[in-house]
């Protein structure tokens, strides 16, 4: 086959390698047949599992409630690079050490308890998996925050959190008319987070959030090379 006629068919062909993969990633993740994605000994995705299904280059921008994970992800946006809102399309509410989806009873039950409601904010991580195997994109930025994010932290080339002081929150919080955080006891919630906040991965790369978005974007491409 010459070179000019095997370019058209290698170009058919990545999209359905691609999707093929995609589809792979997520079945077995689920618990289909074929490879393992996830180390039965630790129950977690691992980079040395997956890294020849990983997209181009793949980031995690996460922080606590009101660090500005959704105006960054809006700003990265705008400059045309590819954005997973976590929160809105991955999120669901579940087991952080299985990543099993709760009952939706057990959900009805607790849906005025804000610290249940964090404790079970999960990504649902054969979302993550097949949604980071795409190569179509130079860079995928997935922005938000999980409970279970250990599990899948290695499919990601680095991890930025957003940090931002107490009297930054509290004026963010302030501006929340319907939003996480504007009942008082969600806000309560989070401003004890913020006082003694989860361990953050040793890799992660600390953003000053409190300064203007753009800025904060741009601190945070300098370090994607």
């Amino acid at each position: 086959m010459s070179a000019t006629t095997s370019q058209p068919v290698m170009a058919g062909l990545v999209p359905a390698i691609h999707v093929l993969l995609g589809a792979q990633v997520q079945k077995n993740v689920d618990g289909g047949g074929g490879e393992n994605w996830i180390e039965p000994s630790r129950g977690r995705l691992t980079r040395r599992t997956v890294r020849t299904a990983m997209g181009i280059r793949n980031y995690l921008v996460e922080g606590g409630s009101g660090s500005g994970k959704t105006a960054v992800a809006a700003e990265l946006e705008r400059r045309g690079y590819d954005v997973v809102h976590g929160d809105r399309v991955l999120a669901c509410q579940g087991d952080p050490r299985t990543g099993a989806r709760l009952d939706p009873r057990v959900i009805a039950a607790h849906r005025s308890d804000p610290a249940f409601i964090h404790d079970h904010h999960i990504w649902d991580a054969g979302m993550v998996t097949a949604r980071a195997a795409d190569r179509t994109h130079a860079a995928t930025f997935f922005c938000g925050g999980a409970r279970n994010s250990s599990r899948f932290l290695d499919l990601f080339d680095a991890v930025f959190v957003l940090e931002i002081d107490r009297a930054t929150l509290e004026r963010r919080l302030d501006g929340r008319p319907d939003e996480w955080g504007s009942a008082p006891a969600e806000r309560a919630l989070i401003l004890r987070h913020h006082a003694a906040p989860a361990p953050r991965p040793q890799t992660a790369i600390a953003i000053d959030a409190t300064a203007p978005v753009p800025a904060v974007v741009d601190a945070i491409l300098r370090h994607c090379g």
